[in-house]
């Protein structure tokens, strides 16, 4: 009953916290109002602006912000317990992801749609911009260069969603060019909904599986067709195919998570699931030290700096109304919370149902510590995805669908999710860089193609650096917690001067949160120096060492700002 206990509470939870604390953040903290000019109107160009139905944004958006985030870091965090995990998801969803999301649109739609970058010297000072410039490109580079491989190992692990993932490009295509004649939307993605998951069957009795091509391991096959996919989707209109596309993955994302609540009630009556991770273990093998680490391995599912860029890069530019906003930043970010929950269920109770490891099916806490018997063990993608999909796949087998079919949806549903959020951050990436070398006069990049094929070649360099597997960019892996976190971190501190400049206490909202991220990826920025500097490896040390330095000038001059 415990498992029962644990989803009902949270889904309570956030309904009552969205209808009380989102409301009041937004009417009563940014005083939103639905009449106010909003960039997609403004500047609607039919190509990034676009004013959006907010179910269909809310789609682009969830889909864009959560990607594997969600599934990974709990599934790695669980090593320390599932309490601590459980209590950072609900709490830091809350009072630190929704507010940060929330804050980054908002004030993006109020600046044109520009990106937290550009903003960042209104509200900070014009140097910080810069040096937020390369914070931000430097996790889009690792971010662009890496979901490649992320997604190339879906297809290896699931070979049957190989081709209902790329069908569902087509599907989104369609349905794109049937909504915008005027048709009726929700009728067209039902269709469209169902055309998919008849895909995923024929998915299933047509794995597709590829070797080597032409000298290239298979990894680094997908990752250049993947690449050449993210220059095609992020300059083409977004009513074509992200639109679309995002809003078929909301509803996959329902259904999912319907099927998953569904499995979790029914497993508690017919298989008596219990929870069978430890509630709370301080010391695991390998593992760092769960404060502050805690706070860098969960990002998606309770703060993430990369929800800003989607915020303040592509969602700025299509949301209709200020109306529109809370529904879409801060219901989203609670979204992605209860996804949390339900994978944080999946590796520390569904994953007790049954597991196999050498040729056994291992079930109850012997399963559980079969496959987190080490931090090494635990903390890989293989193994975070697998511990998910067998786990949730365990539950939702419940529902009455053949097991096969529910293994296959799952791995459709994080395959999709990594692909949204390779194209989006594509086309964030464009908008970075044409942003910073228009400022720095070089015209060229105003040009949407010339700034594309800049960022998806970069990317590529980083991805091959390391030869044709593709798997560069695992180089700079290890920096991309602390990164994404501290970007967070850096975020809320504009979002805390906005609101200051806006007078009273309600700069309160973020400025906690703001010095609470801002110790916790310090700390663990730090750590993982010294870590660094004793493993002797010098060019993540030195990249390390230089993000330290760029966010203690940050924060120095936003305490000088706050001040004055």
């Amino acid at each position: 009953m415990d498992v029962l206990l644990i989803i009902i509470g949270t889904l309570l939870g956030y309904l009552l916290m969205y209808q009380f604390y989102g409301r009041f953040i937004s009417k009563i903290i940014f005083k939103t109002n639905s009449k106010t000019l909003v960039p997609s109107k403004e500047l609607e160009d039919g190509i990034d602006y676009v004013p959006t139905k907010k179910q269909v944004i809310f789609g682009h958006h969830f889909t864009s912000i959560a990607g594997t985030g969600p599934i990974v870091g709990p599934a790695i965090a669980i090593i320390w317990g599932w309490v601590p995990a459980l209590i950072w998801v609900f709490v830091g969803s809350i009072f630190m992801g929704a507010i940060h999301d929330f804050g980054a649109l908002i004030i993006s739609m109020r600046n044109q749609g520009k990106s937290i970058s550009e903003y960042t010297a209104k509200y900070v000072s014009p140097m910080t911009r810069i040096l937020f410039f390369l914070i931000v490109f430097l996790e889009l580079w690792i971010v662009i260069a890496i979901f490649g491989m992320v997604i190339a190992i879906i297809f290896n692990i699931f070979p049957a969603s190989v081709f209902p993932v790329w069908i569902q490009i087509v599907i989104a295509v369609l349905l794109g060019m049937y909504i915008k004649k005027g048709k009726n939307i929700t009728l067209a993605s039902l269709i469209a909904v169902a055309v998919m998951y008849f895909t995923i069957i024929v998915g299933v009795n047509m794995p597709v599986q590829i070797g080597e091509i032409w000298g290239i391991p298979a990894t680094g096959f997908w990752t250049i067709i993947l690449l050449i996919y993210a220059f095609i989707a992020s300059v083409l209109p977004v009513t074509v195919l992200l639109q679309p596309r995002d809003f078929i993955n909301a509803y996959q994302l329902i259904i999912a998570m319907a099927l998953l609540v569904l499995g979790i009630i029914i497993s508690v009556f017919v298989t008596d699931i219990e929870v069978v991770a430890p509630a709370v273990q301080w010391h695991p093998l390998e593992a760092p030290a769960m404060i502050p680490f805690l706070f860098i391995t969960i990002a998606c599912g309770a703060i993430s700096g990369f929800h800003a860029l989607v915020s303040s890069g592509t969602s700025a530019k299509q949301v209709s109304s200020e109306g529109d906003a809370l529904f879409v930043g801060f219901g989203s970010m609670l979204t992605e919370g209860v996804l949390a929950v339900i994978v944080i269920i999946a590796v520390s109770a569904g994953i007790g149902l049954g597991y196999s490891h050498n040729g056994q099916i291992l079930t109850g806490v012997e399963a559980w510590n079969s496959h987190y018997s080490s931090w090494g063990a635990g903390s890989g993608l293989n193994a975070n995805i697998n511990a998910f999909v067998v786990g949730s796949s365990n539950m939702a087998q419940h529902v009455g669908l053949p097991y096969t079919w529910v293994l296959a949806i799952m791995g459709v549903f994080v395959a999709s999710f990594a692909g949204t959020t390779l194209d989006t951050a594509t086309r964030i990436q464009r908008y970075i860089i044409t942003e910073l070398f228009t400022s720095l006069h070089l015209p060229a990049f105003k040009n949407m193609y010339v700034a594309t094929f800049f960022a998806v070649f970069s990317a590529g360099l980083l991805a091959f650096a390391s030869g044709a597997d593709g798997k560069g960019a695992l180089s700079l892996w290890p920096l991309f917690g602390a990164v994404n976190q501290t970007l967070a971190a850096l975020a809320l501190i504009v979002v805390t001067l906005y609101l200051k400049e806006k007078g009273g206490a309600s700069w309160l909202f973020a400025g906690i949160p703001a010095v609470f991220m801002i110790v916790m990826t310090l700390w663990a920025s730090i750590l993982i120096e010294i870590d660094f500097i004793k493993a002797s490896n010098y060019l993540l040390s030195f990249v390390n060492f230089v993000i330290i330095l760029i966010v203690l000038i940050i924060v120095f001059e936003g305490i000088k700002k706050f001040i004055k």
